[in-house]
């Protein structure tokens, strides 16, 4: 499939800020089944490139003059093939055991090792995606029920939640079973799904067969539908932008996503555009 993707998030405040930092992953990962034809990230200050500890692109986004306003615009086109059963050629910057400590986010209370229990019962492709389709029927899609902060375990009390939550519960379970889990960011065309063109799903790390990338909120492998970001052991390690400030009252933030797919990776037709407004 080949994507092209745009991708704006904009902040405004009622009062100036004196000083803005951001952590910028939203460059496109150069994975086998992965390659970036042409993007471009424009911001109002000059970015300094750099690749952090689990192999990510990213950039260093510092504004020191006074602004009220702040946009910062990716585009550009990826080429993604199709993943055998979501199975990844590359084992990644960091070993899998890199993957296995649970963090705050993914942190596995007693009702979560009882669900994993209940549901993860083989450490194959096939018994992670069994698992993943479990955490798809008890915690349903619904956004807005809970924010960048939320956990795992609180996503599985309140059985709502969104693809991070998805991804977080995924991970908690793996975990806390003794295989090796991490986050993903990117995008999705979603064709007729109803979910946002931001995403986030999971890879886990499956003995003699490798990572296998699992679409958590689908029930399904990962595979050209998905144009992966980042990874890291969580949302905190892998969100497309994440900073600070000095200043500034009231922040209004909003994040828009424009997909289409203009091709098959085989030369099949075009799709249709997916445009969505977090």
């Amino acid at each position: 499939m080949q994507f092209s993707i745009l991708h704006r998030t904009s902040y405004r405040y009622r009062t100036p800020v004196s000083y803005t930092i951001q952590w910028l992953r939203l460059t496109p990962r150069d994975e086998p089944q992965q390659r970036t034809l042409r993007w471009t990230i424009d911001a109002p200050a000059p970015l300094a490139p750099m690749r952090d500890a689990y192999g990510n692109a990213a950039h260093l986004l510092t504004v020191t003059r006074p602004h009220t306003e702040l946009e910062i615009v990716a585009r550009g086109e990826v080429v993604v093939e199709p993943l055998p059963e979501g199975r990844l050629a590359e084992v990644g910057a960091l070993p899998p055991l890199a993957y296995a400590l649970a963090t705050r986010l993914t942190q596995a209370d007693e009702a979560v090792r009882a669900f994993a229990a209940r549901w993860l019962r083989a450490a194959t492709a096939h018994g992670l995606l069994d698992f993943a389709c479990a955490i798809r029927d008890a915690v349903a899609y619904e956004p807005g029920s809970t924010d960048v902060c939320s956990t795992a375990a609180q996503a599985l009390a309140l059985a709502r939640g969104v693809c991070q939550d998805h991804a977080h519960l995924f991970i908690a379970g793996c975990r806390a079973n003794g295989i090796a889990a991490r986050y993903v960011s990117g995008y999705i065309h979603p064709g007729d799904a109803p979910h946002a063109a931001s995403h986030a799903w999971a890879d886990a790390w499956v003995e003699a067969e490798g990572w296998v990338s699992i679409d958590v909120t689908h029930g399904r492998f990962a595979s050209d539908h998905l144009c992966r970001l980042a990874v890291g052991r969580d949302y905190d390690s892998a969100a497309p932008v994440r900073g600070m400030r000095i200043g500034g009252s009231d922040e209004q933030m909003s994040a828009g996503v424009n997909i289409r797919a203009l091709a098959c990776a085989t030369g099949g037709a075009a799709g249709h555009p997916a445009d969505h407004e977090q």
